[in-house]
């Protein structure tokens, strides 16, 4: 097994054209106990990834293959950053050969295969697999992440929803109105993918603002179902999306409602008692602003708490990088607990400035 002393894990990527992919290739490249042994994409079949991506000059030497060339079989875990629907096609025959696998799209990470259905227009090819996936957010999530054999590795807008509002859910008294919860939240371009279309050209996206997925966004059931098991009931939410004109990182503004009975919480100390030990989670100090920028590049999610006027709102300000902890970064630390490694190991680089 990989988790022994000295021996490498074995790992594939399905899809790797993407920007996704590239993050895993960055990440994994300088991960010390990774073989990267396989990548695929049937258009780019032959080619060098790093004539694709310069970037990986000299630290990555493989070529794409086709997935059916590609002896994924033999690896000890795959990533699959691809469209959704891809994942679950191959998940048995990969898993009957003893390979983990961790998704980035969204084949495991909703337990309600009607609902997934719904949203994503697919029927689930495998529900009984999906009914032993883990939820890959690891700051909420790390046991059953240990133990599964195929991850559902979150979204990037439910990564900052969930970590920003788990202090305040779940325990043993009554913090905030559960009904009225506001997720105002925005994206970089990068967050739409590689794949070319009109709203991302240079010539839509820049000097322009924009919300959209406002009737109805694929992330909001995501975010919905673990905030119900969060707090132990459904929970009401107003989750808006936006794009921004930028690259990478996502900034998402959360507004709460205090109850009268929380009115002498100490908020700033609740959400630092809760994050203490996350390596991942920086609470900054009372009355900080982080910015994307502090967190560009690395796998640091950055959080701070505002109660303006000591009144009876609370305002939760998420920023992290889309790619990395909302997507690739993330995988890598559901690589790392499920092989019985560091969860910091290869995922120590810091933010890049400016």
């Amino acid at each position: 097994m990989a988790e022994g002393v000295g021996e490498r894990i074995k790992v594939g990527i399905v899809g790797g054209t993407g920007y996704t992919g590239v993050e895993l290739l960055r990440l994994l490249s300088q991960h010390r106990r990774v073989q990267l042994h396989a990548i695929t994409s049937r258009k780019e079949d032959g080619l060098p990834v790093a004539e694709m991506f310069p970037n990986l000059r000299g630290r990555v030497d493989l070529c794409f293959q086709t997935p059916e060339h590609a002896a994924l079989d033999q690896c000890d875990v795959v990533f699959f950053a691809t469209p959704h629907g891809v994942a679950m096609e191959q998940a048995e025959h990969l898993l009957a050969h003893n390979v983990r696998i961790i998704d980035l799209a969204a084949d495991f990470r909703l337990q309600d295969t009607a609902v997934f259905e719904r949203w994503y227009k697919l029927p689930h090819a495998c529900p009984e697999i999906l009914r032993d996936s883990a939820y890959g957010l690891v700051e909420l999530n790390r046991d059953a992440i240990r133990q599964a054999r195929v991850i559902g590795n979150p979204g990037c807008y439910p990564t900052t929803v969930l970590l920003g509002l788990a202090p305040v859910l779940g325990g043993t008294q009554a913090l905030v109105d559960i009904d009225h919860i506001i997720a105002d939240c925005k994206s970089g371009v990068s967050g739409a993918g590689r794949k070319a279309q009109t709203g991302s050209l240079f010539s839509e996206a820049s000097d322009n603002f924009r919300a959209y997925g406002v009737a109805g966004h694929r992330h909001h059931p995501e975010i919905s179902e673990q905030l119900q098991r969060l707090a132990g009931a459904p929970v009401g939410l107003t989750f808006v999306p936006h794009l921004v004109p930028m690259i990478r990182g996502m900034f998402s503004t959360i507004y709460l409602r205090i109850l009268p009975e929380a009115m002498e919480t100490d908020f700033q100390a609740l959400y630092e008692r809760r994050y203490a030990d996350e390596p991942f989670v920086d609470v900054m100090p009372a009355g900080s602003l982080p910015e994307t920028r502090s967190v560009r590049a690395s796998n640091m999610l950055r959080m701070a708490i505002h109660r303006p006027d000591d009144g009876d709102q609370l305002i939760v300000l998420v920023a992290q990088d889309n790619l990395v902890k909302g997507a690739s970064g993330q995988a890598i630390q559901n690589m790392n607990l499920m092989f019985g490694l560091p969860e910091t190991m290869g995922l120590e680089q810091l933010a890049i400035l400016p």
